[in-house]
């Protein structure tokens, strides 16, 4: 692979998506960037899918901002079309644009919604990647 190669795909490999891996795509919009949707098909070798689908999703990506209703209900319908051990990225604009999402709020609809805050990342320019995952067995 060559380095630009490498560069176009590094956003979607920083998210931890892997090869044959069902990715769900919620929220796309003007203000979000495509580029990352090409990396994750790159990385994925499958198209993304788009908003809803009858198969079981590995990860899903959900870019949300201040206005887009109820965190917490966009996380439950997300999770209900993902697998047990699915990722959920919450992609909200980064502080200082418009649709800012204050931390806390995530964190919070996460606990809500059954989920667990696991890391925070920036994998395209104006966007903040928040990482939520099912919580740890407790057996």
């Amino acid at each position: 692979m060559t380095a630009k190669q490498d560069q176009q795909i590094e956003p979607a490999v920083r998210l931890g998506f892997e090869p044959g891996q069902v990715v769900l795509e919620i929220g796309f919009d003007d203000d979000a960037d495509p580029a990352l949707r090409v990396a994750v098909e790159e990385v994925t070798g499958e198209d993304v899918v788009l908003d809803e689908t009858e198969d079981t999703a590995d990860a899903a990506v959900l870019w949300f901002r201040e206005d887009d209703g109820d965190l917490v209900d966009a996380l439950v319908d997300a999770r209900s079309q993902l697998g047990e051990a699915a990722v959920i990225w919450v992609l909200t604009p980064a502080d200082g644009r418009a649709g800012y999402v204050e931390p806390a709020d995530i964190g919070e609809s996460a606990v809500v919604a059954g989920l667990v805050h696991d890391q925070t990342t920036s994998p395209v320019d104006g966007w903040t990647g928040s990482r939520l995952v099912a919580p740890p067995s407790r057996w």
